[in-house]
């Protein structure tokens, strides 16, 4: 995907299947309706795992860092390195890692074993979930164990700050505490990497949907509604972390109904 000069590319890690239950829920469980992303026969939604490459002045940027080699029943990763070699970039051509939040299906490349794998980039992230994840006195060991090695290479950013050029961070609090949208500007072109402020489609074109992980239910919400009719608005692109194809597409509000289009 092309924003003006900027390049966007999906990078693969592995793909999924939940049940929708599973993934996200409305009151009245109300009946699935959802072409662009569809349920299988068992009740299943696809989700992608895996994140985007952005190049930009003379950067070559990682936005989230996959699954890893994790694997169950459900879903399984372990592709990224192959995807981005046909690419034609190895892990030490990557110069920045930034992470929408750092659940674990967003860091699983970032350490493998104890090792930082991008060993010539510097790592960002929000303060908030770093502290939620890695810090704090409540932080999950294994976040810590995975984490913690990126200390040395890392900075963290509070507020919403042009991090690289043409790549703004914009706090969006909810899902965790530090969940981040990237905002990707050219000009007058614009593309919204939104990690999981949204899971599934249906979550932009009906708000009465929402996902089962959200640390704050009611902040994710709010930030979601504000995105979206801004997105909406601008006409802007719009990829989430687990869309089929880790695809891109363009929102559309008319006569009060939201309807989404893969590009």
């Amino acid at each position: 995907m092309q924003v003006g000069a900027i390049d966007i590319t999906p990078v693969f890690d592995g793909t999924g299947h939940e049940l929708r239950t599973a993934v996200v829920s409305r009151e009245g469980d109300a009946e699935w309706d959802c072409p662009a992303h569809p349920m299988d026969e068992l009740g299943q939604l696809r989700l992608d795992f895996g994140g985007y490459l952005i190049r930009t002045a003379g950067r070559t940027v990682l936005v989230d860092a996959g699954i890893g080699t994790a694997s169950t029943d459900h879903w399984s990763g372990g592709r990224l390195p192959d995807s981005l070699r046909q690419l034609g970039v190895e892990f030490g051509d990557v110069t920045d890692v930034v992470f929408t939040h750092l659940h674990f299906d967003h860091v699983g490349w970032a350490t493998q074993q104890g090792k930082v794998m991008f060993a010539n980039a510097t790592y960002r992230v929000h303060a908030d979930d770093w502290k939620h994840f890695v810090t704090s006195p409540s932080a999950v060991p294994g976040a810590v164990r995975k984490l913690s090695p990126l200390e040395p290479q890392l900075e963290t950013f509070s507020s919403e700050d042009e991090i690289i050029p043409g790549v703004l961070a914009r706090p969006a609090p909810g899902h965790t505490p530090g969940s981040t949208v990237f905002l990707v500007a050219d000009g007058r072109e614009r593309a919204l990497l939104m990690g999981d402020v949204v899971h599934a489609v249906a979550e932009l074109t009906d708000p009465e949907w929402h996902g089962l992980y959200d640390l704050d239910p009611k902040a994710a919400r709010l930030v979601r509604d504000r995105l979206v009719n801004e997105a909406a608005g601008a006409g802007d692109l719009i990829a989430a972390a687990h869309f089929p194809g880790l695809g891109f597409g363009r929102l559309v509000i008319s006569a009060g109904r939201r309807s989404f289009t893969f590009v």
